[in-house]
């Protein structure tokens, strides 16, 4: 049994829904059947990092074969073990199913994991994070033993640069470019700083890299302090990610122990270390000059450009920023080379892209693909398209920062240019999907209103700008839209993405305006007309009332409606009581034969 191996995934979001009870369990009844020697725990159970799949959490996979088991309950577990890791007998109830309903027992093949090509997420949910031998097995460490035993600083940065990896962040800088103006710059210091200040909501790609493979981080950022002339590195980190902050303190103490930080690893003189720097959450320190200004214990806010952090950062020395996700990137090109790289995505864009999916889709979670790939193939092949049967209405690329993507534009390829020239972006990987059940306006609203609420308040054009435009929005949401509201909206936020002193102030507007041009109609509804053709905001919806002829009695309306305005008898149409109800909506999502309207 010297291969096998029990995967389970101790992510937050398995976490979440109970995998600690699952890792107990095995653990209590591996004992209890006396398997301790055939399956000896310590060597054989490995607690993961998230590998994707999160709406099919807590999640089990057994190595060699490669078996997936999904959403496992407690109870599962004692099947697993005298099924499968006593009788070598795959247990096929617990297994995922194709979009035939096949079962699927190899992970790789499931419907989730078949489009996918992980680079950055080579090695989360496969490894045990807090374990330094584990990732040493998996290549680790020798990318920067190559570089700094056979590369001059001048060969590892040309090796980015012909990558032709950009910034994963959001901005998609060129990479290598970046490197290389830090290393020319003049100072006595320099720093290397790794931006895990993940605010984007729904989105969690840099959480799941620093939980699940913290020593990807660890080694690309000592190859960037070799490259740009480096000695110090600093992980700033949101509070909000308590286990990607263990993991990572963890990971930086075994690298210091074993000589890959410190002082002259592998025996070559360079020297190297790297803290954690925990941030409170606030939204704009994901701007690399607010995050600077916390990392020095100031408030967090954005200083003006230039000088750009290449040549003045931190305390005024040059440094290099990048995002958890590109720094996941540096390790793989090093040892595979940038040729690999650059044939991999589009011609602009190269290699792949993480993206967190949520929303209405039926499998949500984390994905990582070739740039280039279309949305209809993120969300229809991977994702298992939208629940229930539903229109596919929009979905939201770059969080708040970002646009929106209708239903025409399903097959453009995801890559920076093709989304720049219908005013979305790629950002740093949130995709929302949303059905037609979705009110656009409301989702702008929504938008801004957590921009406006997380501006720092440093210039004028973000704090009161976005303050106006969330007004206008609220006031079209409840039903005193005006004329002229929607010039006022496009004037604002076409001012606020001229004026604003840093990127998130300049790209705020952005949900508004993008939603504005792809759905114009729906504000017009909403101001013209007092309704919302989603059927979405209260106050512009009255009432809502059960269609008997559709009505199948099945009660889940009742179950479900928080106000207990529903009535009625199993088998027979169910009635709303317009008195007690409140226009909420669950009626409306739970119905599964569209009854209600």
């Amino acid at each position: 049994m010297a291969n096998k191996e029990i995967l389970i995934c101790t992510g937050t979001g398995c976490l979440s829904s109970g995998a600690e009870d699952i890792e107990a369990r095995l653990v209590e009844l591996l004992k209890q059947h006396d398997l301790e020697k055939e399956y000896p725990v310590k060597e054989v159970i490995k607690k993961t990092g998230c590998l994707g799949p999160c709406s099919l959490g807590p999640t089990m996979i057994i190595m060699p074969e490669k078996t997936f088991y999904g959403r496992l309950q407690v109870s599962d577990v004692e099947i697993i073990v005298e099924e499968h890791l006593m009788k070598g007998e795959v247990v096929s109830s617990l297994l995922t199913e194709d979009s035939h309903h096949h079962p699927i027992e190899d992970y790789t093949q499931i419907d989730f994991m078949k489009g996918q090509m992980r680079i950055a997420l080579r090695n989360t949910g496969l490894l045990d994070p807090n374990s330094i031998n584990d990732y040493i097995a998996k290549d680790g460490y020798k990318a920067l033993h190559k570089v700094l035993t056979e590369m001059s600083q001048e060969q590892v940065i040309e090796e980015i640069k012909t990558s032709q990896l950009r910034g994963r962040g959001g901005a998609g800088f060129p990479t290598g470019l970046k490197w290389e103006f830090t290393r020319k710059a003049v100072g006595d210091q320099k720093y290397v700083v790794c931006n895990a200040d993940e605010g984007d909501p729904g989105a969690f790609m840099d959480r799941s890299i620093l939980e699940g493979d913290p020593h990807s981080i660890i080694e690309a950022m000592t190859i960037a302090g070799y490259s740009v002339g480096a000695g110090q590195g600093y992980v700033y980190v949101r509070a909000e990610y308590p286990l990607a902050v263990k993991n990572l303190s963890l990971a930086i103490e075994d690298a210091r122990l074993a000589g890959y930080l410190g002082e002259d690893i592998f025996n070559t003189g360079f020297k190297f270390d790297l803290e954690i720097r925990v941030g409170a959450g606030a939204f704009v320190c994901g701007e690399e000059t607010a995050l600077i200004a916390s990392i020095e214990g100031e408030r967090g806010q954005p200083r003006p450009k230039p000088p750009f952090p290449a040549n003045s950062g931190l305390w005024g020395k040059p440094t290099l920023i990048n995002n958890v996700e590109t720094y996941a990137n540096i390790v793989p090109i090093i040892l595979q080379g940038s040729s690999w790289f650059n044939s991999i995505g589009t011609e602009t864009s190269k290699g792949t892209k993480v993206f967190a999916i949520a929303g209405d889709v039926n499998q949500t979670g984390l994905i990582e693909v070739p740039m280039g790939t279309t949305l209809r193939e993120i969300i229809f092949d991977i994702a298992g398209g939208i629940p229930g049967g539903r229109e596919f209405k929009a979905a939201q690329t770059g969080g708040p920062s970002g646009g929106t993507i209708p239903p025409e534009y399903l097959d453009l390829p995801i890559d920076y240019e093709s989304l720049k020239k219908i005013g979305a972006i790629v950002g740093s990987g949130g995709l929302i999907v949303m059905d037609d059940r979705s009110c656009m306006v409301d989702v702008a609203r929504y938008f801004l209103d957590f921009t406006q609420d997380e501006s720092c308040g440093k210039c004028i054009p973000c704090r009161i700008g976005t303050k106006r435009m969330l007004e206008i929005l609220e006031r079209i949401t409840i039903g005193e839209g005006q004329s002229g509201d929607i010039d006022r909206l496009i004037s604002l936020g076409n001012t606020i993405k001229e004026t604003s002193l840093c990127g998130l102030g300049q790209t705020a507007p952005n949900p508004v305006l993008s939603t504005l041009q792809f759905f114009r109609d729906e504000y017009e509804t909403h101001i013209n007309e007092k309704n919302c053709p989603a059927r979405h905001c209260k106050a512009l919806v009255g009432s809502y009332t059960i269609d008997p002829e559709k009505c199948v009695g099945c009660g889940l309306c009742a179950k479900k409606c928080p106000v207990e305005a529903i009535k009625g008898e199993k088998k027979q149409p169910y009635k709303i009581n317009s008195d007690k109800c409140t226009v909420c909506g669950v009626c409306v999502t739970t119905c599964p034969v569209d009854a209600i309207s």
